[in-house]
């Protein structure tokens, strides 16, 4: 098989990347597409920093295994099944998976950090990086996070204020200047979606 091509998706927190992220998988047959999310990589609870109060970085790059997800990477590349321990997000009434990812034509990486290591923005051949105002991020992720997480809206401001927005700033937002593609996505995005499925398929029929 070629070198796989590897697109990577990046962007805040809430900013739209799961819905990008779908709308692409639906466009491709299974056996042509492999997602690997950098979410199921974050380290053991027992072994995240804490601030003083107790609470964790979640929101910073070393509250993630880039290492490994690095090495993950490679070996995909390189033709190599690998198996990653699905990350419940600390729920206890959750029992993790594990997830089976085979090589493709075409790799998806997707998270906050995934142009943060070096050796990882180098092997990525597409850079996109979705973006959305402030206060519509912010929206977004207090109807996901109370919804889907059961966190309290107070422990989601908290969160967001204390964590969420200066880490971004910090570590995810620099990147975008250096992103191939930046989607704004405050309404929606299907023109850009429709531009990178079309490039997608480019790349498809030039690796037959």
């Amino acid at each position: 098989m070629n070198k796989p091509y590897i697109l990577g998706i990046s962007g805040g927190s809430a900013s739209g990347k799961t819905f990008l992220l779908s709308q692409l998988l639906q466009q491709f047959p299974k056996d042509t597409v492999t997602l690997i999310s950098q979410d199921n990589y974050y380290r053991e609870l027992v072994d995240q920093a804490r601030t003083p109060e107790g609470l964790v970085y979640f929101d910073h790059p070393d509250s993630l295994d880039l290492d490994r997800f690095v090495g993950d990477i490679q070996r995909l590349i390189k033709g190599e099944t690998i198996q990653v321990k699905e990350y419940t997000f600390n729920n206890p009434e959750r029992i993790p998976e594990i997830f089976t990812y085979k090589p493709a034509p075409i790799i998806i990486v997707e998270g906050l950090f995934i142009f943060h290591k070096e050796e990882m923005a180098r092997l990525i051949d597409l850079k996109v990086f979705v973006d959305a105002a402030e206060h519509i991020k912010l929206a977004r992720r207090l109807r996901r996070d109370s919804t889907e997480r059961g966190y309290s809206v107070e422990s989601i401001l908290r969160d967001y204020e204390k964590f969420v927005a200066p880490m971004y700033q910090k570590f995810v937002a620099p990147a975008r200047e250096e992103s191939d593609i930046v989607v704004m996505n405050n309404h929606h995005m299907y023109k850009a979606i429709r531009v990178i499925i079309n490039h997608l398929n480019a790349i498809l029929k030039t690796d037959k």
